[in-house]
């Protein structure tokens, strides 16, 4: 079970480095803000398989600050291109 908890990480950690690579090459605000949105995703999912590998309970509410986090500045990116829009 360790060697594929293992196996995950390091798939969610190259999808971050995909990510970075779109955030700084990205076309528009649109893609760089769905690459922070795939930040915070695969850091609540490598904070939730660190808590199970390393047996920290704390590392779960921090997995879910995190998913808070990244759901309020989705919210606030759109407020704010829908106020450039409107």
């Amino acid at each position: 079970m360790t060697v594929f908890l293992s196996l995950i990480l390091i798939v969610l950690l190259t999808s971050i480095l995909a990510g970075l690579i779109r955030v700084l090459r990205g076309p528009g605000a649109a893609e760089r803000m769905m690459a922070a949105q795939l930040f915070g995703t695969a850091a609540v999912a490598i904070l939730l398989i660190l808590s199970r590998l390393m047996e920290l309970p704390a590392l779960l509410d921090v997995a879910m600050v995190f998913g808070l986090l990244t759901a309020v500045a989705l919210v606030a990116f759109v407020v704010l291109a829908s106020r450039r829009v409107g």
